[in-house]
């Protein structure tokens, strides 16, 4: 599986993004995917996971009710929305494949990162 993480930018607090993380491969739909991310000079931390079905999902608690994951296995995209952004959610934003985890080293496909900077 091949993963391609797009729709990052520059946005103010409380403002709202969706990542796209396009998959390239019909293995897309056997895995479960999460979401990542790093900010400069701290490690991957674990955001949001969702299930192969797209039917459970879990989050961080400092994105809950916040952060919603889905995804399209038709289309072979997954998504992440983000609304009320605040300025510490500035970090790369990387998708994975893999089983259901919120280890990073569990995820044996990682999509290239999609940079997210929100202003205060």
């Amino acid at each position: 599986v091949q993963l391609q993480a797009s729709g990052g930018g520059l946005v103010q607090a409380g403002g709202s993004l969706r990542l796209s993380c396009a998959a390239s491969g019909r293995a897309f739909s056997r895995y479960a995917m999460g979401w990542f991310r790093q900010a400069p000079g701290k490690d991957r931390e674990f955001v949001a996971v969702l299930t192969r079905s797209g039917g459970t999902s879990y989050y961080a608690d400092s994105v809950k009710g916040r952060f919603t994951v889905s995804r399209d296995n038709a289309q072979n995209t997954g998504y992440l929305q983000m609304n009320s952004l605040k300025p510490e959610d500035t970090a790369v934003y990387y998708c994975a494949s893999g089983p259901w985890s919120e280890v990073p080293g569990r995820y044996e496909y990682w999509g290239q990162g999609a940079e997210v900077t929100v202003s205060s």
